[in-house]
């Protein structure tokens, strides 16, 4: 996990991460921070190691970590935060040691974590968009009544 804890170090990640903070300091609703980070990353290793996958534990990690480092752009100037992300991921990436090829995934994986369709998917980009929706905990929060996520959508039963 050295690579990952490079990301975790990297002056461009945590100036998202802060950047991200700041953006939803009033948000009542779920935040992008590195508890979500986080959470996504063990549910999409859980989702790994139970269908054999064997991809990567440092490219689901760095996928997780990443995923969401641009959604302040999303407020900032509308720029849906899938797109901003993968375009703030490479630089850290490299810096890190990741490969191009392993970049080429996980940044494809960042880029689709909205998209429905590779949701079953036995991929990088499938087990990071099924960590993600999975990783809200909607049946404990206090917002679940106002949040605008559709019924179906809602986690309102712990599954892993």
């Amino acid at each position: 996990m050295e690579r990952v804890n490079k990301i975790l170090r990297h002056d461009l990640f945590n100036l998202y991460l802060e950047r991200n903070k700041t953006a939803e300091e009033n948000r009542r609703f779920c935040r992008h921070d590195m508890e979500h980070f986080l959470d996504v990353a063990r549910l999409a290793m859980i989702f790994n190691l139970r269908q054999d996958l064997s991809i990567p534990k440092e490219m689901i990690y760095a996928a997780a970590l990443l995923h969401d480092i641009g959604r302040w752009r999303q407020y900032e100037d509308g720029t849906p935060h899938e797109k901003a992300s993968a375009g703030l991921a490479p630089e850290i990436l490299s810096d890190c040691g990741f490969e191009e090829e392993e970049s080429a995934k996980i940044l494809s994986a960042i880029s689709n974590h909205r998209n429905a369709e590779i949701r079953e998917e036995p991929t990088l980009d499938g087990i990071l968009y099924r960590a993600d929706k999975m990783s809200r905990s909607c049946f404990c929060c206090e917002m679940e009544r106002e949040c605008d996520w559709k019924g179906d959508k809602k986690n309102l039963r712990l599954q892993f």
